[in-house]
């Protein structure tokens, strides 16, 4: 993953935290970097190393770690760093929701190297769609979670997201049922 990615758990846990516990991330990560390049690819496993780091210093479970940081990515990263693409996406939940399988696609010309997950919509209603996750990288169903919760409140729409299928449950990708 890109470094702005880490560089994001990193503000997530001292904007939260405070830098002490940051520091303490790291060393139970075994991260030995000072800082991240937001334009640098990095293993994902710095990526998953991090977080777990995260759950066990702030001893919270990693499911609440993840949504926490899918949160701040949206209403801190995303807007900081993707403003006028994040504007973009829709002037609504449910249009930002239905744009998002092309949102990776302008992405990718800033991160020529991306590997994102794609995106599908399904059974879209006034009040309610399915969206389909496909990612190569395993585990991160929470953190999806996370982004649609501050989707909800970057719009200030108060949303229900329900995991409907799961890899974890032999499907072959995640499809959460949004409604608002």
């Amino acid at each position: 993953m890109y470094g702005i990615v880490n560089k994001a758990i990193e503000d997530l846990v001292t904007e939260n935290f405070g830098f002490p516990a940051w520091e303490s991330v790291k060393k139970q990560s075994g991260i030995e970097l000072d800082f991240f390049v937001s334009n640098e690819s990095y293993d994902d496993s710095v990526t998953y190393k991090l977080a777990m780091a995260a759950s066990e210093v702030l001893k919270m479970p990693l499911e609440q770690v993840l949504i926490a940081f899918g949160e701040f990515w949206v209403l801190k990263t995303g807007k900081e760093k993707y403003g006028s693409l994040m504007e973009a996406g829709g002037n609504n939940l449910r249009e930002f929701l239905t744009n998002l399988p092309n949102f990776h696609t302008r992405v990718s010309l800033i991160y020529p190297n991306l590997s994102p997950p794609e995106f599908k919509v399904t059974d879209s209603t006034e009040k309610s769609l399915h969206l389909h996750y496909f990612s190569h990288r395993p585990g991160l169903q929470e953190f999806v979670r996370g982004l649609l919760q501050g989707l909800g409140k970057m719009y200030n729409e108060s949303i229900f997201i329900e995991l409907i299928a799961s890899r974890d449950n032999g499907s072959d990708h995640e499809v959460f049922r949004v409604s608002w």
